[in-house]
């Protein structure tokens, strides 16, 4: 990651799988103004391909792996007017 700004959020998913951890970075992230610098720490396996498939669905974008002591934490900063997804389903648009 090329971004060496300090996150404003920092949300701690370790532990959690692709689903849940994808629900609740969305409340974490969901009064946050736009360009808004998030970390995201992620132990899934699939987080390295959930999160940027993730941010290309919703709009945000993702800037990749922190370049840190861990290899578990990505970035992302937040765009103006994301695409909304399922309350329940972080992977599907709303019925329209």
């Amino acid at each position: 990651m090329t971004d060496r700004q300090e996150p404003a959020i920092t949300f701690d998913g370790r532990g959690l799988l692709c689903v849940t951890l994808l629900l609740r970075l969305r409340a974490a992230i969901a009064d946050a103004p736009a360009g808004t610098l998030v970390q995201v720490r992620a132990t899934d396996p699939a987080a390295p391909l959930d999160l940027p498939a993730w941010c290309h669905l919703t709009g945000h974008h993702y800037l990749g792996p922190v370049a840190d002591d861990t290899d578990d934490t990505y970035a992302l900063r937040l765009t103006a007017d994301p695409a909304p997804t399922r309350a329940d389903a972080p992977w599907h648009r709303p019925a329209g």
